[in-house]
């Protein structure tokens, strides 16, 4: 009993020094957030943060691995070979990313400071290769979507595979990272669908595959 308590006490401590870090790190950014900071807000000690994080690129890993980030789990289905309609399978998997955005406070907050709060400086080497595996990931499973969907559609897409996953990937991040600098300006999820669309629509994707430009006009006047 004591030794389950001691272990449940331990979690609960990781537990607030992480918290605190989500909200020091968005209000102060990384680089202005010291250890000590970190600490006094979670009501802990300098020695509790050593005993669970190595540094503070350590915690920051750890608090970006609490939430699963839009992007970073990667549209897995969407490029298995066995699916129906791999386009469907990616507009349904962004949908639910920007969704995620915009209703879970601790994933819009994790976001804003991985992408707008943290400066990749040598002692954060780590989180930068983090960021950069998460990317190539899902760049990687955007394009197995879009071959397998030209395949199955009979076209030939205008660009490589790999620099329409690239566009792709660059227009959804992009969509998030403007968001979150003014979330009153447009509706993420409704513009991140249609956007979609009409970047498919020009990679040749006939009305079969998505919605025409004109259809997604007559949405917009409604």
């Amino acid at each position: 009993m004591v030794a389950r308590r001691t272990k449940e006490e331990a979690l609960a401590t990781r537990h607030r020094l992480l918290d605190a870090a989500e909200l020091l790190f968005q209000a102060q950014g990384v680089s202005q957030t010291s250890l000590q900071q970190i600490a006094q807000q979670a009501g802990a000690t300098r020695g509790a943060i050593y005993w669970h994080f190595k540094d503070k690129a350590d915690l920051f890993n750890a608090m970006m691995e609490r939430v699963i980030l839009p992007l970073e789990a990667g549209p897995r289905a969407a490029a298995a070979a066995g699916n129906d309609d791999p386009l469907a399978e990616i507009e349904e998997g962004m949908v639910h990313a920007l969704t995620l955005m915009v209703t879970d406070p601790q994933v819009r907050r994790v976001f804003d400071v991985a992408t707008h709060k943290v400066e990749y400086t040598h002692d954060m080497a780590s989180v930068q290769q983090r960021h950069l595996d998460a990317r190539n990931a899902c760049v990687a499973d955007f394009e197995k979507a879009l071959r397998l969907a030209a395949r199955r559609a009979s076209i030939k897409l205008p660009v490589p595979g790999h620099v329409a996953a690239q566009g792709l990937h660059a227009l959804i991040s992009g969509l998030i990272q403007n968001w979150l600098l003014d979330p009153a300006a447009f509706d993420l999820v409704q513009s991140g669908r249609r956007t979609f669309r009409v970047y498919l629509a020009g990679l040749g994707f006939g009305r079969n595959s998505t919605p025409s430009v004109e259809n997604e006009a007559e949405e917009v006047a409604a």
